[in-house]
């Protein structure tokens, strides 16, 4: 459909990407692949770690074969700068496998936007951190993240 608004839209301020940046996290925190990908074009290009991934359908398939194997899955995302169309993330993300062992997941996002305020890029490099359980600092009940919960920055991380 060429008439999705999702806003906010570009360009983009620092409050605007601020909340562009939270509804994101909100969004990925669910879990619900489908509900993600509408945040995205028909047509988005993604590179995530070493893969890359064209359009929703893509998505869908994407974060749902992610989700069953990154169990218990909570993430933060944090704005780091903005400039008309394109928001820079940087982000981190506790989960853990099928045998019990957790991971904290560090990275950075670049993302482009159309006028309509849909994602038709997204960049991700990612690198993972085996943690023991007692290491979490995620540990808000699934789902989107409380306000008074600290960020990325008030983490240390």
């Amino acid at each position: 459909m060429t008439d999705e608004i999702k806003p906010p839209v570009p360009p983009f301020d620092s409050a605007s990407a601020a909340e562009k940046v939270r509804l994101a996290e909100d969004a990925w925190n669910t879990r619900d692949a489908q509900k993600v990908a509408l945040a995205y074009t028909t047509d988005s290009q993604w590179r995530n770690r070493n893969e890359f991934i064209k359009g929703r359908e893509q998505i869908v398939a994407f974060l749902q074969r992610k989700w069953r194997r990154e169990l218990d899955y909570r993430l933060i995302k944090e704005l780091w700068i903005a400039d008309g169309h394109k928001i820079a993330v940087r982000f981190a993300y506790e989960w853990h496998n099928d045998s019990g062992l957790w991971f904290r997941s560090y990275g950075n996002e670049n993302w482009e936007f159309n006028d309509a305020g849909l994602m038709k890029r997204r960049i991700a490099s990612i690198n993972d951190l085996p943690i023991e359980e007692s290491e979490r600092k995620f540990r808000w009940p699934l789902g989107r993240r409380p306000d008074d919960h600290p960020g990325l920055s008030e983490l240390g991380l």
